[in-house]
Formats: structure tokens, C-alpha cells, sequence
């Protein structure tokens, strides 16, 4: 693999994990908070509503897992395409 297709094929691969990340943190900020909350607030949990809570609690713990699991991907990113940081 040559230098210039090895670089386009390591932004493809963090573009789409980008990508992802980004539609997963909108479904759950947006999409549940505000969209789903009619939906989800026929679901209780913890004594309140489910769209509630997204929008208070629960985007937030989606969100920290979504740095976790970001920067674990992105490593195996790096390390597949000779980028890491040794």
C-alpha cells in the first residue's frame, strides 16, 4: 500500500467512525431528549419519565461512553494504518 492510499484509507476509516459517533451522540441528545420524549416518557425509570431523564441524565452517560469508546477505536485505527504514537 502506497503512502498516499494508505493516508486516504486511515481518514476514510476515521471519518466513518467519526461518523458514527456523531449520529449515535445526535439520536441520543436530540432524537431522545426532544424528538422520542412524547415515546419515551411512557416509560418510567427511577420515578420519572425516560425522555426526561435522557434529556437530563442519560445523554450524559451515553456521552462518556461515546469518549471511551471513541478513543479505543481510534487506537485500533492508528495501529492498523501505522499511525500511533509510540
Amino acid at each position: 500500500m502506497t503512502s498516499e492510499s494508505n493516508a486516504k484509507a486511515y481518514w476514510s476509516a476515521t471519518l466513518g467512525l467519526l461518523t458514527k459517533v456523531l449520529i449515535v451522540w445526535f439520536l441520543v441528545s436530540y432524537g431522545a431528549g426532544i424528538l422520542f420524549a412524547p415515546l419515551l416518557n411512557k416509560i418510567m425509570l427511577g420515578g420519572y419519565p425516560l425522555g426526561f431523564w435522557f434529556a437530563q441524565q442519560g445523554s450524559i452517560y451515553v456521552f462518556i461512553v461515546l469518549i471511551f469508546y471513541y478513543a479505543k477505536k481510534m487506537g485500533q485505527i492508528d495501529r492498523k494504518f501505522g499511525m500511533q504514537e509510540d
